[in-house]
């Protein structure tokens, strides 16, 4: 999910009632709506409000939550039945219906939403996601009974079964078509929380759902989403026992947090990345030209200085563009050594694409959300471009993330930009078809290359694990040829919970694992 690492508002002078967990968030970019939720802060609402067919525990493994059986035979074709007896919070029960309208409403190209390509696998989502679509239904979705349905899939697919926890898949109730927007102020879900109010800009809060009957029940009062104005803020409040859990820590503390906090200090690798984007529509950026640049950049940062100095050596220089904490990662693909700090190099690439058109007068610069945290190591990148390569680097600050991220989306950045992921379910393809895939919403650099796209597909339908790595090392051998963006780290997460906390654990992604979090 775009990660946002963001923070906006602060409200830490409007206490909770004890018994309430309060922790860290940022302004969701959009209502909380499942299928156009495509960034954590809003992303760690919705999957506490909603209850899929299957949901993660805190090392990443996928059970079942609300399917009762899941039967294929060939991974192409799937009869799935959900448990009886569910209700949505408003009293209605969740049916197969459910499921199926929601799928069909996020792949609906009209509908426009960000996560829509996650139904990208599904028999006739290319004719309902069309710009003009005249069929509005996916071909591949059928209704079979109140707690049954069909899934046809283009091809076999070895990942569909692990994401059927993503958000995108998650059901939706009658009342949310009447006007999703709306109901996107106030979900109404079927998770181990409900809704109870969103004060923007300050905070989200959630209450158990008595009637929740799955796996992950909340083992504490409720959940207070606080926004803060900066992570130091956040931190102090930590510290003064007035935040309960603080999913991560400001620069500034990284050399001092376990000391400070002693046993309540946290922690663990994650899925998590950062990268620098640019698209093709912004000078110097596009074509052969494009590849030289970009690649003459990822040599000019010296990622292992930049984590030691201002991370405390709490990341990992990127080796590819996933994390080096899932299954089948591999540190060692063909032209990873564009990653490595080589600043001849760079200047001999930075010279070949300015002898096709030269950079003089221009300038080279990283649009970052300033309420998340991230203003040292994007100078830090910034100046090491500067010095390596010559040119005029430079870090530009804009207020929110959602500023940030609106600008991505609507394709008038204008510059290269910061922005990262954080894992959905733990798969390499989750992060590299999000990201890559052509048709992707979410493929901020609107990187397009029809033989990812086969690899990607072919990965997916293989038959063995083994042979689904082998495939993806394949593509991103190409996406490093190409230089799709240009990946800087990976993630050692470091977070911490209050003295009236007895209980909280990160999760695989760099998120708490909110249900467990006990008081």
């Amino acid at each position: 999910m775009a990660t946002s690492l963001s923070l906006t508002a602060c409200s830490s002078d409007d206490s909770a009632d004890a018994s309430i967990v309060t922790t860290n968030a940022g302004e969701p970019q959009n209502p909380l709506v499942p299928t156009n939720t495509n960034e954590n802060m809003g992303g760690r609402v919705v999957d506490r409000l909603f209850a899929g067919l299957k949901y993660y525990d805190a090392n990443g493994e996928a059970h079942d939550e609300m399917a009762e059986k899941i039967e294929t035979t060939d991974r192409k074709s799937y009869r799935i039945t959900i448990k009886p007896n569910w209700k949505f919070t408003d009293g209605t029960t969740v049916t197969a219906k459910s499921f199926v309208d929601a799928w069909n409403y996020g792949a609906l190209g009209t509908n426009a939403q960000l996560q829509g390509y996650a139904f990208s696998q599904i028999a006739g989502f290319d004719e309902v996601n069309a710009e003009q679509p005249k069929v509005q239904t996916m071909s591949g979705l059928k209704l079979v009974d109140d707690r049954t349905f069909t899934v046809e899939l283009k091809s076999p697919s070895i990942d569909f079964e692990s994401a059927l926890g993503y958000a995108p898949f998650y059901p939706l109730p009658e009342v949310a078509f009447k006007d999703m927007k709306a109901f996107g102020e106030k979900p109404v879900g079927n998770g181990p929380y409900a809704f109870e109010s969103w004060e923007h800009n300050v905070k989200i809060d959630l209450k158990p759902n008595p009637d929740y009957p799955g796996g992950r029940p909340a083992k504490n009062k409720g959940l207070r989403f606080v926004m803060y104005q900066s992570y130091e803020t956040a931190y102090a409040d930590l510290q003064a026992g007035n935040l309960d859990a603080l999913d991560t820590i400001p620069d500034s503390a990284l050399s001092t947090y376990k000391s400070d906090l002693g046993d309540r200090a946290i922690t663990k690798p994650t899925a998590q990345n950062q990268h620098i984007g640019i698209q093709s529509n912004v000078p110097h950026f596009a074509g052969a030209e494009g590849v030289l640049r970009r690649k003459a950049i990822s040599m000019a940062i010296n990622r292992p200085q930049i984590i030691e100095k201002i991370f405390n050596g709490l990341r990992n220089p990127a080796r590819d563009f996933t994390a080096s904490t899932l299954p089948g990662f591999d540190a060692n693909l063909p032209g990873a050594e564009v990653f490595d700090y080589n600043p001849e190099e760079a200047k001999k690439l930075w010279a070949q694409a300015d002898a096709m058109s030269p950079w003089a007068g221009s300038r080279y610069t990283i649009t970052y959300n300033s309420d998340g945290g991230h203003q040292a190591w994007i100078e830090a990148v910034a100046n090491s471009v500067k010095n390596t390569l010559n040119i005029d680097a430079v870090a530009n600050p804009v207020p929110t993330f959602k500023d940030v991220r609106d600008a991505v989306n609507a394709e008038t950045i204008g510059t290269a930009f910061r922005y990262g992921w954080q894992g959905d379910y733990p798969t390499m393809m989750q992060f590299l078809g999000s990201n890559y895939y052509s048709y992707s919403e979410t493929n901020n650099v609107n990187y397009n290359n029809p033989e990812v796209d086969r690899l990607f597909d072919a990965a997916m339908a293989a038959a063995t694990q083994e042979e689904s790595y082998k495939l993806i090392g394949q593509a991103q051998a190409i996406l490093i040829r190409d230089m799709a963006d240009i990946p800087v780290f990976d993630y050692i997460a470091a977070a911490g919970r209050s003295d009236r906390v007895t209980k909280a654990e990160l999760a695989w992604n760099g998120l708490f694992d909110f249900e467990n979090i006990e008081k």
